[in-house]
């Protein structure tokens, strides 16, 4: 280096010194900068996070306190499941009860990384945002456990509508999963999230999802059933197997195939669960309609005893004294009973008329939404129903079209009850002659499929083969069946109403209504145990009865407007003889009769007037049911009993409730000679047709002034029942022939088919002790003799037995003979006893 040049060396030198000092000013800036911004940042950031996690709530015992409302389970006297109370419906299930595989469907489906991120799934989120950024498609970003954290802590939170409240939730929720990642194991958190999480049409968690779509268990779950549940979470209506079907099949698709991407199924099995049909099975509240007026009544026990809250929500078990099978028998006895009371009443005419073809097609394809085109063939004693849209009408019948698509021919045989209503009338004197009086084109009318056409049609047919059709109409007339087991009490069926969820009103227990001749065995009975020493051969008079009052005069007649002169107690029960039960209840006095029929345990207010024989005071059917059961319990009065067991959702009994029956509160004497009484009425009188039953049947029909109450009430060894029938609105009548023998007792028939079909047939209980038998003249009620044309044996209290002699038509001097030495025959143990009102074959 020359001297010229060290001067600009130096400069060089020292512009570089320079320059790295300048450098390493900013250096040093930017990293005290840096450091500012980290700890300022680092302050902030713990600032907001005190401040966000203060405020959060505390998750170390989550699992150990989790405590969802739950369902409440009605369960029947076999703890078969009859109903359901809740406010969510959702059934807790253990982790080690729900399989592996749809563990697999869920974490493939929603959290394919849940079993190796901490609570937040940082690669998720980078891989939601490109996809919501870049792709044009949202997808989420939340883990299992954050969904955990949203539902248990954030759930009011979850709906912020600000960009700063969403930030601050999503924070909020990234905390607190990591926090529960920290406190509870991987199996914890899905116990929390498959019981917690809502699927769809009222299910919550996985337990009641695999009830409300397949109508199973957990437990039994396929790959295709649980891919199904696995894809609802994130739209359970959107993908709703009865909401969009197709929409279903794409997302269960979708998670069968991320299950087989995450190695959890093979390439065999997921190509066969996507072939799997969608075989769903709807598990709602309908299902339980045959004990849903039972269901009611126990909720209202319920609620009054333990509270709302805990009925709702703390899942309790409730063991009734129902059984199930009599309970669908009798839902079943009194739908068929009513559809054929209500035709016999007449045809009240289409539910619209569609004049316009326009309003027409829109008919129809609404019609076809609904069913898709498909119709089911029924019998007709269980229609299923359909609309339909008359299209063509001739004398003989007419042409419909089904549902919306189907054809068929409406035959004027399927319409012959359609007649005009007219309660003057008798539903059998006015049959329809020609369909064009019923039907018009346009008419939507109701009608259920009797058979479907031939997949081939025959050979030499004319024209397209259609269905064959009923008409058919939703009945306005209502019932109430009412059955118990006479030696506990127990109430095994109960029956409100036609359709629960039309009418909540519980006409077997809230309805009074007059019970007409039904009351008839309460006078009977009670003249049995009354100081007047009544006997079933006892002797009133049928003729004329008048009372006079200040406000009217009373003269009633029998049913058929006939009167019977002298007339045993029996034959005026047998054949339900008004003017002999008025008379009767005259002798033994209106309050005596009360005072009974309080002790047989009827509690509603009586009419102090003889209009009281003829059942003109209301009773509850449970009420009268009630009182014939102490008949059938020789003597004993049940209390009605439904609840039977209450227990906790962790299995404490908080109730248990024994029968109790008061002992003995009418003599077995009189008890079993009113038994035999009413088997009368079924042998011989007015309840005939139940002698189908093809058992020992006691019973009475009941029917009140202008055919507006229809009953029966009766009774078996083992069973005791009764059936109302009528309108709710009181001034309707049933129509002309519509009593108790034809409305009310093949509804009991029907039910008592089914509810005893299979058990052992029992004859009633032998007489007790206390009961002798003779042979009566049935004439005179006196004992037989020797010219008795019409002799029976008859059933009496010890003492009571008639000790004189018919004279008959023999014309004995004095006329009847004193012969108390022969006059009664006592009961001997080995030697059945002759059925009391049986006929007896006199020597020829």
């Amino acid at each position: 280096m020359n001297g010229a040049d060290f001067p600009r060396a130096v400069r060089e030198r020292i512009a570089d010194a320079r320059a790295w000092l300048a450098r390493r000013r900013a250096l040093t800036v930017l990293a005290i900068l840096l450091l500012f911004v980290f700890v300022a940042g680092t302050a902030v950031g713990g600032a907001l996070y005190v401040n966000l996690a203060s405020g959060l709530p505390d998750i170390q015992d989550v699992e150990k306190d989790y405590r969802p409302p739950i369902i409440t389970r009605v369960l029947d006297a076999e703890g078969r499941l009859m109903g359901e109370l809740f406010v969510e419906r959702r059934i807790v299930v253990p982790v080690s009860e729900i399989p592996p595989l749809l563990v697999q469907a869920f974490v493939a489906a929603e959290d394919q990384r849940f079993f190796e991120h901490s609570g937040i799934d940082f690669k998720g989120l980078v891989r939601a945002v490109i996809a919501t950024l870049f792709e044009g498609r949202r997808q989420g970003g939340s883990t299992i456990t954050m969904q955990v954290a949203k539902t248990f802590f954030l759930a009011d939170e979850a709906r912020a509508k600000s960009w700063a409240e969403r930030l601050r939730y999503k924070l909020k929720q990234g905390i607190l999963a990591y926090r529960l990642e920290k406190h509870l194991s991987k199996e914890q958190i899905l116990y929390l999230y498959l019981n917690q999480i809502y699927l769809g049409h009222g299910a919550y968690g996985v337990g009641a999802a695999a009830q409300t779509y397949f109508g199973k268990e957990v437990k039994d779950l396929t790959l295709p059933e649980a891919a199904l549940l696995a894809g609802l979470p994130q739209a359970p209506a959107t993908y709703s197997p009865y909401n969009n079907p197709e929409r279903t099949r794409e997302r269960r698709a979708y998670v069968i195939s991320r299950m087989r991407e995450e190695g959890y199924i093979t390439a065999a099995e997921a190509e066969e669960a996507q072939k799997a049909p969608l075989v769903t099975k709807v598990k709602s509240l309908d299902d339980f309609s045959a004990a849903a007026y039972y269901t009611e009544y126990v909720r209202q026990y319920l609620y009054e005893k333990y509270g709302a809250d805990a009925v709702l929500k703390d899942g309790l078990t409730v063991y009734t004294s129902a059984n199930l099978d009599m309970q669908r028998a009798a839902q079943r006895a009194i739908a068929r009973g009513l559809r054929a009371l209500d035709k016999r009443i007449g045809y009240r005419g289409p539910l619209e008329r569609l004049t316009e073809a326009s309003d027409q097609e829109a008919f129809l394809a609404e019609e076809t939404r609904k069913t898709g085109g498909v119709v089911e063939v029924s019998p007709p004693s269980d229609p299923i129903i359909y609309k339909a849209l008359v299209t063509k009408v001739d004398p003989k019948g007419a042409d419909v079209t089904v549902a919306g698509s189907v054809p068929a021919r409406l035959p004027l045989e399927e319409m012959v009850w359609a007649r005009k209503p007219n309660p003057d009338v008798r539903w059998d004197d006015a049959p329809v002659k020609d369909a064009t009086t019923v039907l018009k084109p346009g008419d939507v009318i109701l009608v259920s499929i009797r058979s479907l056409p031939p997949s081939k049609p025959e050979r030499g047919s004319k024209g397209p083969a259609v269905a064959i059709a009923s008409l058919e109409q939703e009945p306005q007339v209502q019932g109430a069946l009412l059955a118990l087991d006479p030696q506990t009490g127990a109430v095994r069926a109960m029956i409100g109403g036609l359709d629960f969820s039309r009418s909540q009103f519980n006409r077997a227990i809230q309805a009074r209504r007059q019970p007409g001749s039904a009351f008839k065995p309460i006078v009977y009975a009670a003249a049995l145990d009354s100081p007047k020493g009544f006997t079933p051969a006892s002797i009133i008079v049928d003729s004329p009865f008048i009372e006079d009052t200040e406000e009217l005069q009373w003269r009633p007649k029998n049913f058929d407007g006939r009167f019977y002169g002298p007339t045993t107690l029996r034959e005026a029960l047998t054949h339900s003889r008004n003017l002999v039960s008025i008379k009767l209840l005259d002798q033994i006095g209106v309050g005596y009769a009360i005072d009974y029929a309080r002790t047989l345990g009827i509690t509603a207010p009586l009419n102090r007037d003889l209009s009281l024989a003829l059942g003109s005071s209301g009773v509850s059917l449970l009420e009268l049911v009630r009182a014939y059961a102490v008949f059938a319990a020789s003597g004993n009065r049940p209390e009605p009993l439904f609840v039977a067991r209450v227990l906790d959702r962790d299995g404490n009994v908080l109730e248990e409730n024994q029968p109790v029956v008061t002992p003995e509160v009418i003599s077995a004497e009189t008890a079993f000679i009113m038994t035999n009484m009413l088997t009368g009425v079924v042998q011989d009188g007015t309840a005939q047709r139940v002698k189908a039953l093809g058992r020992p049947v006691a019973g009475k029909t009941g029917t009140t002034n202008d055919l507006v109450d229809a009953w029966f009430v009766g009774y078996t060894p083992d069973l005791v029942a009764g059936v109302w029938v009528g309108f709710d609105d009181t001034s309707r009548t049933l129509g002309n022939g519509e009593t108790g023998s034809r409305a009310a007792s093949p509804i009991w028939l029907d039910f008592m088919q089914e509810a005893l079909k299979g058990s052992p047939v029992r004859g009633f209980l032998p007489a007790p002790p206390g009961v002798v038998f003779a042979r009566i003249d049935a004439k005179t009620g006196l004992l037989a003799g020797p010219g008795s044309t019409e002799v029976i044996y008859e059933s009496f209290k010890q003492g009571t037995a008639p000790t004189m002699v018919s004279g008959g038509a023999v014309g004995l001097p004095g006329g009847p003979i004193d012969l108390r030495s022969i006059g009664e025959v006592p009961v001997d143990p080995a030697v059945p006893p002759p059925q009391p009102g049986a006929p007896v074959r006199l020597p020829q």
